[in-house]
């Protein structure tokens, strides 16, 4: 399906969404200079930026996803874009004033992750209404391509604006690209109904009405299980790969940029490949036979040294990360689909914060266990820790599908 033929609004978003995930690239890497360069901070206060990126998830994933379901999606999503603008805004000012802190930075990357906590969920809820269930995944694929690039982008442009314009210019760079994403949406016509509001607001219940859809479920809690496994295998290995192509394979900072970048673009592939996949495989067994396709690429990763032990990990960051990519497209365009609407946003809060709670213990795993074990061995681990991870896709009724299920309605429950 060509990209034409997608809404006028779902454009607007795609263009918004693609400027915001190149800032959030750049940032990614411009926020640890700024500590490193800026702050002479030392490697657990860069530590600790990663996990307050993602520690909102745990904090308050759960709750944001009953307020979401509460509210029109497209307001939450300005307000967040908003809030992060003002939160990564203000770190060049400071910078500039002479006041900038560790203390500022841990706030600013807070800040920022608790909006993205309540962006993605209205996010993710909005996108079936701008696009009609039939063409969700071409619109996913358009969004997971843009990621993609921005994530082979950002770390280049991050390097370049850091040495032409110093460190802040990555983390103004990317307020700018909330600001964008802002006006865009703004200039979405398309309005959702306002949600039924309940009987009445329990929080608490609200919140366990998606736990409850999510555990029994024979396709959401085996898909959650193995997310988090998996984002603990992925990011323990990629928390330690730059010290690997550095210490271990003897790459130059040029050298260690180019190879992770050839290895990111393997993302792009599998955005380009996931429809026909689907369409060729189905949606369950294509999103089974990516995911097995790249667990056991991870394992090439750390073999060999020199020019070789390059290119080896290049090759199996390219296939790994088609294979998952193209997975995840497939698993997103399912749970939109097979998601009630009243119950999206909670059931994704449900599910994210295992998921996305993984994340800093997976790099805080890699960054343990390559001190005690060493880092070639701690990178075989982790992608030992990722084949084990499909037993749990192995023993669920995913393994005998053809193709994912469409919509289910929940289950009632019993007020108390």
């Amino acid at each position: 399906m060509r990209g034409s033929r997608l809404p006028r609004d779902f454009r607007l978003l795609w263009a918004g969404e693609t400027a915001s995930m190149l800032g959030g690239s750049v940032a990614a890497v411009a926020l640890p200079l700024v500590a490193v360069v800026t702050l002479q901070a030392g490697t657990l206060a860069v530590g600790l930026l990663t996990a307050a990126a993602w520690l909102p998830w745990l904090v308050i994933g759960l709750p944001a996803g009953a307020w979401v379901d509460r509210l029109r999606k497209r307001p939450v999503m300005l307000a967040c874009d908003v809030v992060s603008m003002a939160a990564f805004a203000s770190v060049p000012v400071a910078a500039w004033l002479g006041g900038l802190t560790m203390a500022h930075l841990l706030v600013a990357a807070t800040a920022g992750g608790a909006a993205k906590v309540f962006f993605t969920l209205a996010y993710r809820a909005y996108l079936p209404v701008l696009v009609g269930g039939e063409r969700l995944l071409d619109a996913n694929t358009k969004l997971q391509g843009s990621e993609s690039a921005a994530q082979i982008a950002g770390p280049g442009l991050a390097g370049l604006l850091a040495q032409a314009f110093g460190a802040v210019s990555g983390v103004l760079a990317d307020a700018v690209s909330f600001g964008v994403s802002a006006l865009c949406l703004r200039s979405v016509r398309t309005r959702e109904p306002r949600p039924p509001a309940p009987a009445e607001r329990r929080l608490l219940k609200e919140i366990l009405d998606g736990v409850r859809f999510v555990v029994p479920d024979p396709y959401l809690r085996p898909l959650t299980l193995f997310s988090a496994l998996s984002n603990i295998a992925l990011m323990g290995y990629h928390s330690i790969q730059v010290v690997f192509l550095a210490r271990e394979l003897g790459a130059g900072a040029g050298q260690v940029g180019v190879v992770l970048a050839l290895a990111g673009a393997g993302g792009l592939l599998g955005a380009a490949l996931a429809g026909r996949v689907a369409a060729r495989f189905g949606t369950a067994r294509g999103f089974l036979l990516c995911e097995a396709f790249a667990a056991p690429m991870m394992l090439l990763g750390p073999v060999g040294d020199g020019g070789a032990g390059l290119a080896f990990f290049t090759a199996s960051g390219f296939c790994t990360g088609a294979g998952v990519v193209a997975s995840n497209i497939l698993t997103s365009t399912f749970r939109q689909s097979y998601c009630p609407p009243e119950l999206f946003a909670r059931i994704t809060a449900s599910t994210s914060a295992l998921n996305y709670g993984a994340i800093p213990l997976g790099a805080l795993l890699g960054g343990t266990l390559g001190e005690a074990l060493g880092v070639r061995e701690t990178m075989w681990l982790m992608a030992c820790v990722q084949l084990g991870a499909l037993a749990v896709l192995l023993l669920s009724p995913i393994r005998r599908a053809r193709d994912f299920p469409f919509i289910r309605s929940p289950r009632p429950t019993p007020d108390k």
